[in-house]
């Protein structure tokens, strides 16, 4: 894929070889799912709506596209899908949408692993994971408070720990009270926040001290199944997600207190010139972290 990406493409001025990359490309079946169309139907509203407010459009498109491209996580990780869609069904959203915002990218350009790249830098792939991690089953509003702060796809969303659900609605439930309160540099805070957490993940476990519910593969299945003849993805209110089963509410409970007393912890960085490492403004939240033992 890296040879198709010259300067041209990654600042939108060009498409990539189209007859070439559909000619590599491989068939995942016939299936409505795996259409192109309610795809680029999504992509084209998200660059109408949201214009020059560039970020904002994942807080808008990462519930919707998940709706839309129903799979399971296995299907996910396979990045020539993801390749697909930005190399040849959507070139154009990945240069609008990431333009300018990478350093080192050089002006009006989005870096090569935005077409090509991890899943949480992708330009698609990690508005999809972004959906998966931190949906509460059927319901993605938990998505729009993630996206809010580009930080937390930049960075939790790298995190090992994410992928303990408990884990991810409690980073976010802290992020929110951080954002309720009107902290300065929000970004900064998730930053320091994320690398507690998974710093202290060595230590605590925290699917212990918080248990999580498995998932409802069925209802999973059936949702995916559901593709076929569910109706396109909503525009002016949130779809529905599969039923696999919520969040405990009482496990989110229980790791939020201790998130924030590692966030009180944890220094933040300070991003001025000749920047440095300032401690976390110390806000009281009553909550001492003990061993895992003691909790259970």
């Amino acid at each position: 894929m890296a040879k198709y990406l010259g300067r041209a493409v990654q600042t939108g001025q060009e498409r990539p070889p189209q007859v070439a990359l559909r000619r590599a490309a491989e068939m995942l079946g016939a299936a409505h799912r795996w259409r192109t169309g309610p795809v680029r139907v999504l992509i084209d509203e998200s660059m109408r709506r949201f214009g020059d407010q560039r970020t904002a459009a994942d807080g808008w498109l990462a519930p919707r596209l998940h709706a839309t491209l129903r799979m399971t996580r296995a299907e996910a990780a396979d990045g020539r899908l993801w390749n697909f869609v930005a190399m040849v069904v959507a070139p154009d959203y990945v240069a609008w949408r990431h333009r300018g915002s990478d350093r080192g990218s050089g002006s009006g350009a989005a870096t090569a692993a935005r077409f090509c790249g991890p899943h949480y830098t992708q330009a698609f792939s990690r508005l999809w994971w972004a959906a998966e991690l931190f949906r509460d089953g059927a319901d993605y509003r938990p998505v729009e408070a993630a996206c809010r702060v580009q930080d937390v796809l930049q960075t939790t969303m790298r995190l090992d720990v994410i992928d303990h659900r408990p884990t991810a609605q409690a980073i976010l439930k802290v992020l929110e009270r951080q954002l309720a309160a009107g902290v300065s540099r929000p970004g900064d805070q998730v930053n320091a926040l994320s690398a507690a957490v998974n710093a202290a993940g060595s230590t605590l476990v925290y699917d212990v001290l918080a248990p999580d519910r498995p998932a409802d593969t069925d209802a999973l299945q059936e949702w995916i199944d559901e593709a076929e003849d569910a109706a396109e993805a909503p525009w002016g209110r949130l779809p529905e997600g599969p039923g696999d089963g919520v969040v405990s509410r009482s496990s989110v409970e229980a790791l939020v207190p201790i998130f924030e007393q590692l966030l009180v912890d944890a220094p933040l960085r300070d991003r001025s010139a000749g920047g440095r490492n300032v401690p976390a403004p110390r806000v009281p939240v009553g909550v001492s972290l003990t061993k895992p033992s003691d909790h259970v």
